[in-house]
């Protein structure tokens, strides 16, 4: 059902806490669950069996794929996917008899990453714009804009763009994007798109 005070979807079946704030045009389906206190952008899809935890941000046009849980602690930029089933973690240490409330470590997802179905991002370790994190990845270092990550534990497997290609780079460090033809440079170890 859609909330008359608002002009984003939210599925009857979804529970929506006080003091969210979820920007227009997004919606919310089945079973999820919005916590207080989190902010989610315009335009965002949060699948089935959601889980936005309290303080969580998310920015406009984020899609989150059914089964996903984002913990405090974790932030995404716009333009976010995070696919199916891949797990944030917010706790380094965890053991059930301790409680490590306000010990949660912070995770930065940049501009227009994707996270891969059933990827794993242990916390405190940021993921850079446009990086690509194949499925199943385990990601426990912090990533570089622009990479393409895979396996457990995740290894740079090269460079991705913005569309999602990945780039091969010419002598000169240069490659085009076969897709939006846009060109990047690899100097230093980074990526960079060229103007």
């Amino acid at each position: 059902m859609s909330d008359k005070n608002n002009d984003y979807f939210a599925h009857q079946t979804a529970v929506i806490d006080d003091n969210c704030e979820i920007g227009s045009g997004t919606k919310i389906w089945h079973f999820s669950h919005i916590m207080s206190n989190s902010k989610i952008g315009e335009k965002c899809n949060i699948g089935q069996n959601v889980v936005v935890s309290p303080e969580v941000i998310l920015g406009n046009n984020v899609k989150v794929q059914n089964n996903v849980s984002i913990y405090t602690g974790v932030t995404c930029e716009d333009d976010v996917f995070l696919g199916p089933s891949m797990v944030f973690t917010n706790v380094t240490n965890p053991r059930s008899a301790v409680n490590r409330r306000g010990q949660y470590a912070k995770t930065h997802v940049g501009k227009g990453a994707t996270i891969g179905a059933n990827a794993t991002v242990v916390c405190g370790h940021d993921i850079g714009e446009y990086a690509f994190i194949g499925a199943g990845a385990v990601v426990t270092k912090t990533i570089a804009p622009y990479a393409l990550v895979v396996g457990n534990p995740a290894k740079q497997m090269g460079w991705m763009s913005e569309y999602g290609h990945k780039l091969d780079f010419n002598d000169d460090g240069i490659a085009i994007c076969p897709e939006s033809k846009e060109k990047y440079e690899l100097k230093d170890g980074r990526v960079i798109k060229l103007g």
